[in-house]
């Protein structure tokens, strides 16, 4: 159902903390215009958990306006299983594509409580799921045994990557063939994982540079793995600022100077400042000082 480039967008604020509607609009457009195949909005990880349920729907239709046809999925991360579920009724009311499901990010669920929660949330909103598998940053672990139960049900049709190791890929390919549509969501691993099998790409950075990002893809897609690489390879020391607690700081900061936006964040976060954000600034402009000619593709 799914693959390519899917932009976890960033939530652009005003000066006075409210939603600015008209720079989240100028922004994803930018990702459509590279060629990225769907939205993400309200990620888990972003800030997705300083937004309201009606914030979150604003966010999506903001996306909605500028997909141009393509897919936007809304990220459920609720602590709560209820109020996940409601959360998905409503996405699927607004006209989401779909969904990325997170298991509770408070609440460290077992195999069998993680299995009851996607289901719920699911059938809630009765929208293709991409299940989010990220052990590392939530603490539970959507193992290839527990998608292997949830693939009865047809309303789970992707799986976001982020367990950060690469031979997870393989395992899933291996025991489910094609059942779900493989993203990989860890962005200084997304070659390996699209060499070994992915076909989707959950991405940050590309929000600052989306040209570079579908430019890996699609060159690896025809076949031209050392065309592919050596953007990679380039891209490599910005893609790791994803990786990280400041992920959000990082990459607002690399949209500052790479497409001309600002960088405001949601308390409890605040811009990056000092010697942290004198290290960030100093990767984003010496990538941005021998950014590469990208080829026809």
């Amino acid at each position: 159902m799914w693959s390519g480039v899917f932009p976890a967008v960033t939530t652009k604020f005003t000066e006075d903390d409210s939603l600015d509607h008209a720079e989240m609009e100028r922004c994803y457009a930018l990702q459509m215009e590279a060629g990225c195949d769907g939205i993400i909005v309200c990620g888990s990880l972003g800030e997705g958990p300083m937004l309201s349920h009606d914030e979150k729907i604003e966010v999506l239709k903001a996306a909605q306006k500028v997909a141009t046809g393509k897919p936007v999925l809304l990220t459920i991360n609720e602590a709560g299983t209820r109020e996940a579920a409601a959360l998905a009724k409503r996405g699927a009311k607004e006209g989401a594509d779909g969904l990325m499901v997170v298991p509770s990010p408070i609440y460290h669920t077992n195999e069998e409580e993680t299995v009851a929660t996607l289901r719920a949330v699911a059938q809630a909103g009765d929208l293709p799921v991409m299940i989010y598998s990220n052990r590392l940053a939530y603490r539970v672990d959507v193992t290839v045994d527990i998608m292997e139960e949830l693939a009865s049900d047809k309303r789970f049709v992707a799986v976001k990557e982020s367990s950060d190791d690469i031979r997870r890929s393989t395992e899933i390919i291996n025991r489910l063939g094609d059942r779900f549509d493989l993203f990989t969501g860890v962005d200084n691993l997304a070659f390996e994982a699209l060499s070994v099998g992915a076909i989707g790409w959950v991405a940050g950075l590309v929000t600052a540079f989306p040209r570079e990002t579908v430019a890996i893809y699609q060159l690896l897609k025809q076949g031209r793995r050392d065309e592919a690489l050596s953007i990679y390879r380039w891209f490599r020391p910005l893609l790791d600022l994803d990786v990280s607690t400041y992920l959000v700081q990082n990459i607002k900061l690399a949209e500052v100077h790479a497409i001309g936006t600002n960088e405001r964040v949601r308390m409890p976060r605040k811009p990056l400042s000092g010697e942290r954000r004198v290290k960030v600034e100093k990767v984003i402009t010496d990538a941005l000082a021998i950014r590469p000619t990208l080829p026809q593709f």
